[in-house]
């Protein structure tokens, strides 16, 4: 998967200083999220064991930062599938592959929780642009704009696009315009922003199915 030349401005996340605070921030950030959220976690793996055969943990490849592959983690919300059914399209209203209990995690973004441990390993931030689907990057980089501006930075569990609505099924293309705002204009400051916006308001995922 090649790497097409990008036009973007300055990079603060480039600096050495802003790298080593973020991931700092970012070591910190995740192991006190799985402290508190453990006992959340623990109740719905034994949710989404009770509720449909299959692992507790779906994983799925995604693109990170520098265009490099990894696996994110989620709480597996739909019922098992081949390695062809899952590189279909995005989850669309009254999926029948969605459980039950998958609703509700997806709903309340409870799904997404795992990528705590993304965050620890290094694969994530706490604050990013969304990971998306190796097949979607291919197809996005060459209809959108400056797209692969995106993997400059680590892929995040919230972002700018999300605490502004832009989640699920809404515009990529608008998206990306708030991906490329944060990329060019991030600063500690705004990462904070970014997880206290997401916090106020709310984890109620309004474009979930």
């Amino acid at each position: 998967m090649g790497l097409p030349v990008i036009n973007i401005r300055y990079v603060p996340l480039t600096n050495t200083g802003n790298m080593v605070i973020k991931r700092a921030m970012d070591i910190v950030g995740s192991i006190f999220g799985i402290i508190i959220t453990s006992p959340i976690m623990l109740i719905s793996a034994i949710l989404v064991k009770l509720s449909s055969p299959g692992p507790v943990i779906f994983k799925q490849e995604r693109v990170g930062l520098h265009n490099k592959p990894f696996y994110m983690y989620k709480f597996r919300s739909m019922a098992m599938q081949t390695a062809a059914e899952e590189k279909k399209g995005w989850t669309v209203r009254n999926d029948p592959r969605v459980t039950g209990i998958g609703k509700v995690l997806r709903r309340t973004s409870i799904d997404e929780l795992p990528q705590l441990f993304n965050i620890l390993k290094g694969d994530m931030s706490l604050v990013g642009p969304r990971p998306e689907r190796p097949q979607f990057v291919e197809k996005f980089k060459e209809e959108i704009p400056r797209y692969m501006v995106k993997h400059q930075v680590r892929p995040g569990l919230t972002g700018w696009a999300q605490v502004n609505g832009l989640r699920g099924d809404s515009s990529i293309k608008k998206r990306i315009e708030y991906d490329i705002y944060y990329i060019e204009n991030w600063t500690i400051g705004f990462d904070i922003k970014i997880i206290l916006m997401t916090f106020f308001t709310g984890f109620i995922n309004k474009n979930a199915y």
